[in-house]
């Protein structure tokens, strides 16, 4: 190389732009995963909807169990006077707040009204009223009664205000007088009068009860013997004819039963009458805040007590004494007072005999269309059948219950061979009962029993029937001792969920299972 040649001049590192960017580090890119990948919103979601759903339900329930719970505890009695000159005593019931209109200060005196008006105008337009439950239905023709907060002029709590329940008519508010015995009364202190009264009150009540148990029971029981005499000896004259050995025999056998029972009715019916006046010597005279005088008899008095003189204890034993009434009573007042012990008692029964009736079928068809029947045109069609059949309306099973149970199964085949009309005046079984209400909500829960089972059948790993293949077992061997014990909790589900939807229907009953009179 020549020494003339230019020498090769190296740059200074960071001398130049170039050469500064050039020695800046390369930032390597970073895959980050998005977080929809993960699946955090998804469980979120999922989440999310499952503290909804548990927050609902157990807000139901808490609600339902508030409200109902404190439904039978015994409230203080209320005696309000009211600035238009009118009185009331009952029990507070509710209370609200509203925006009272024209109508509500038109019927007021013009200085009621100015004060009204001034109330009003102090809380934004808005007041408070509450309702009284102040009874006495024959007295004032209304059970519940509305007052304004700026109509009330005073209250107070009387010690001795009395609650009283009835057999009928309702609840009676009111202050005792006296307790008239054969028109004579010992005493007239509230004090005395409410001693006389939990003296007497359990010894009439319990006479009111055996009266009754003579009425429904007693003379039933007679009247029954006489009417199956009655029928046999319709039976006789018209299997043998009416001139027949056997008719005259069973004639004769009706008329003597029937002297007997008229025997024993008249004598019975003497021991209620005896009862009777018994328990009408007690009169309990009541006082309303009206200033109305009452009397009361002592065998219609369900329970009384004083509302503001209860302690916790007293409160308690009305409380569980309610819900005794409740559970285990009948129904009176037109199903607004009394017990729901026929309805606890009849819907227990028709469940029992549905569950009978559905849970066998029910299992061996979806064992028959999981183990047994092969995939095919009918199969399928069987199940679309089966699923459409859960979705028809309550009322259709209704109506196909009335008219293939009652009138036809019932009133076609059953009553001309066991109870034959010309023998019996009204059919049997032909009418509404619990037998078929049963077999109709059997009907109802088929498909919940059938969908249930299957699904539990195929949740059992094919490899278990294969080893039991495997060891020699048969098919009904292999269903017996492998599938069923492991399909067992979900055909317990299906049973339990076919319960359920049968005890919460009404419609079938209406046509099928109802009774429309039922006289004592």
């Amino acid at each position: 190389m020549s020494s003339d040649a230019p020498s090769a001049v190296r740059p200074v590192s960071g001398s130049t732009p170039a050469a500064k960017a050039s020695a800046v580090p390369h930032r390597r890119r970073v895959m980050r995963t998005a977080l929809s990948a993960h699946g955090e919103p998804m469980i979120w979601l999922t989440g999310g909807a499952l503290a909804v759903a548990l927050a609902m339900i157990i807000g139901l329930l808490g609600l339902v169990f508030y409200q109902g719970l404190r439904t039978f505890w015994p409230a203080r009695l209320v005696r309000t006077e009211t600035r238009d000159g009118q009185v009331y005593l009952g029990e507070v019931s509710a209370a609200e707040g509203y925006r009272p209109g024209p109508e509500v200060f038109n019927p007021l005196s013009p200085e009621l009204t100015a004060h009204a008006r001034a109330l009003v105008k102090q809380g934004g337009g808005l007041t408070r009223r509450r309702m009284l439950r102040t009874g006495n239905f024959e007295l004032s023709g209304t059970h519940f009664n509305w007052i304004d907060d700026f109509n009330v002029a005073s209250e107070s709590q009387p010690d001795w205000a009395l609650v009283i329940e009835r057999q009928s008519w309702g609840r009676f508010y009111g202050t005792p007088q006296s307790l008239l015995i054969d028109g004579q009364a010992p005493a007239s202190e509230p004090e005395k009068v409410w001693e006389a009264f939990e003296q007497h009150h359990l010894a009439v009540r319990r006479r009111w009860r055996e009266a009754r148990r003579l009425e429904t029971h007693a003379i039933g029981a007679v009247s029954a013997a006489s009417e199956a005499a009655r029928l046999d000896l319709k039976r006789a004259e018209v299997e043998f004819g009416p001139q027949s050995a056997e008719a005259a025999a069973a004639r004769q056998r009706y008329e003597q039963v029937n002297a007997e029972s008229h025997a024993e009715t008249e004598r019975i019916s003497a021991e209620i009458q005896e009862l009777n006046q018994e328990n009408a010597r007690y009169q309990l005279s009541i006082t309303t805040a009206q200033g109305q005088q009452t009397m009361i008899a002592l065998a219609d008095v369900v329970r009384a007590y004083p509302a503001n003189r209860l302690n916790w204890a007293g409160q308690a034993g009305v409380y569980l004494s309610r819900w005794r009434e409740f559970l285990l009573d009948e129904p009176r007042e037109a199903n607004t007072e009394g017990g729901v012990f026929p309805a606890i008692f009849g819907t227990v029964v028709m469940t029992l005999i549905m569950s009978l009736a559905v849970v066998p079928f029910g299992v061996l068809a979806a064992l028959y269309l999981r183990e047994y029947a092969h995939s095919g045109l009918v199969i399928s069609a069987v199940r679309i059948a089966i699923n459409n059949l859960a979705g028809v309306p309550s009322i259709v099973f209704g109506v196909f219950g009335l008219g293939f149970f009652c009138y036809f199964v019932g009133g076609e085949v059953i009553d001309p061979w066991l109870f034959p009309r010309e023998v019996y005046d009204t059919p049997t079984f032909g009418t509404g009962g619990v037998l078929w209400a049963s077999l109709t909500l059997a009907l109802l829960t088929l498909p919940v029993v059938i969908v249930a089972t299957e699904e539990a059948l195929a949740a059992v790993p094919g490899s278990m029937r294969e080893g039991s293949y495997a060891c020699g077992a048969s098919k009904w061997q292999t269903i017996r001792r492998i599938v069923l014990p492991r399909a067992l909790p979900g055909i317990m589900t299906g049973m339990i969920l076919a319960m359920a939807r049968g005890a919460g229907e009404v419609a079938p009953l209406m046509l099928v299972g109802a009774v429309k009179l039922a006289p004592e």
